[in-house]
């Protein structure tokens, strides 16, 4: 583990985010250092049984809760309102992700925070925002990815739009939410001032696509290709990817497919024209694809210069030359799944072994040391344990026998 100042090291973050969106953006912060305190549910983060489990964990969990504490609490509760409000008026940071009104009824809504805390950075992750008439609505990151369009650039062969089999707009969401709480938190620093963040899946699914919302408005609808030829194709093994995005990439593409004719071919010698003429040009490059094996494409294509990759899956990944020359992905031990892969992040110190940092926290695993941190004794906590405001592993553990 770095020994180097961490940028937000000081920093108290209150997180009541759960699945993907919000506690993305919170481990990021704890990543750089900041004290984020999760309050989790005493049932837990819904995000914890996203797939398969192990004990409490997820591969979510662990990859979107690194860094941080868990204290579980009822919020129905009064003794666990009393906490988060006793945390609230020191935090430098609080994030939720309920639904609108929700905040309120824990008497922490930002309006109800400020008052007692005025220079707080205040974010909540929704699906569509404080306002407006889907505002209530329940999502999911598929239900975004369908009502922002994204869907519609994912097509399979039959012209059916096709969700992407991962959650993009929750983990951008989180990227985007975590820019800006870095810069609300520079705006602290410097001026003493907090402020309220409406942070949504739905705007940043747009912000994500702001180009192609853009053509599609110039363009009325019918987007042209960035480029031709592009694409995936089928060899006789597998997949592979080329780009040929310049001229001299198409020109050594149809070298190598021994199709030299197709370089002056009137329909294809042009930029333009490939791009007007792409219906005719693609299947006769796909139809060439399928002769010969992966390997022997991406060889023959990578020493003539052209932009290309072997369709791989995550274990083709993980074993790929390149990723463990540049040691891009640490194996870390974990307590609920043993050695696990870790991808470092980029800007990040790197991971060194399993620490604080790459400890995802089991629920309410810190309850006791967060309480007494803030005053607790040892009595005032096992009352709270008695009556169910507060749930710790202990309880969890007997509960199970």
């Amino acid at each position: 583990m770095t020994t180097e100042p961490r940028a937000f090291e000081g920093v108290n973050v209150l997180d009541f985010t759960q699945g993907v969106a919000g506690p993305h953006s919170t481990m990021l912060l704890a990543q750089h250092g900041a004290n984020v305190l999760k309050i989790e549910p005493p049932e837990g983060d819904w995000g914890r049984t996203l797939g398969a489990m192990y004990g409490d964990q997820c591969a979510h969990s662990i990859a979107f809760n690194r860094g941080k504490r868990s204290l579980a609490m009822d919020m129905k509760q009064a003794d666990a309102k009393a906490v988060a409000r006793k945390i609230a008026e020191k935090a430098d940071i609080i994030v939720e992700a309920f639904r609108p009104g929700v905040m309120a009824k824990f008497g922490l809504s930002y309006d109800m925070v400020k008052e007692f805390n005025p220079n707080v950075i205040y974010l909540s992750v929704t699906g569509f925002g404080q306002k407006g008439p889907n505002m209530n609505l329940p999502v999911t990151d598929a239900v975004i990815q369908a009502y922002s369009g994204l869907m519609t650039v994912n097509k399979d062969k039959d012209g059916l739009p096709q969700r992407l089999n991962m959650i993009p707009v929750d983990v951008t969401t989180g990227l985007y939410a975590f820019q800006a709480m870095s810069t609300a938190l520079m705006r602290k620093f410097r001026y003493g001032v907090g402020c309220y963040i409406d942070n949504n899946l739905m705007q940043s699914a747009a912000a994500f696509q702001a180009a192609k919302i853009m053509e599609y408005y110039l363009e009325k609808g019918e987007s042209q290709p960035l480029y031709v030829p592009v694409g995936t194709m089928q060899t006789t093994d597998g997949f592979i990817n080329i780009t040929a995005m310049r001229e001299a990439h198409y020109v050594s593409l149809c070298e190598v497919m021994g199709h030299p004719e197709w370089i002056t071919d009137e329909r294809f010698n042009s930029r333009e024209q490939r791009l007007k003429n792409e219906k005719v040009l693609m299947p006769m490059i796909r139809e060439v694809f399928t002769k010969r094996s992966t390997k022997d494409w991406a060889d023959s294509l990578t020493a003539a210069g052209v932009m290309n990759a072997p369709v791989q899956n995550y274990g083709d990944l993980m074993s790929a030359e390149h990723v463990k020359a540049v040691d891009a992905i640490a194996y870390v031990e974990h307590a609920e799944t043993g050695t696990i892969p870790m991808p470092h992040i980029p800007g990040q110190p790197r991971i060194t072994g399993p620490d604080a940092l790459t400890h995802a926290p089991t629920i309410g695993e810190h309850s006791d040391e967060i309480l007494g941190e803030w005053g607790y004794s040892a009595s005032d906590i096992a009352a709270m344990k008695a009556n169910g405001a507060v749930k710790y592993p202990a309880l969890q553990a007997a509960a199970a026998e």
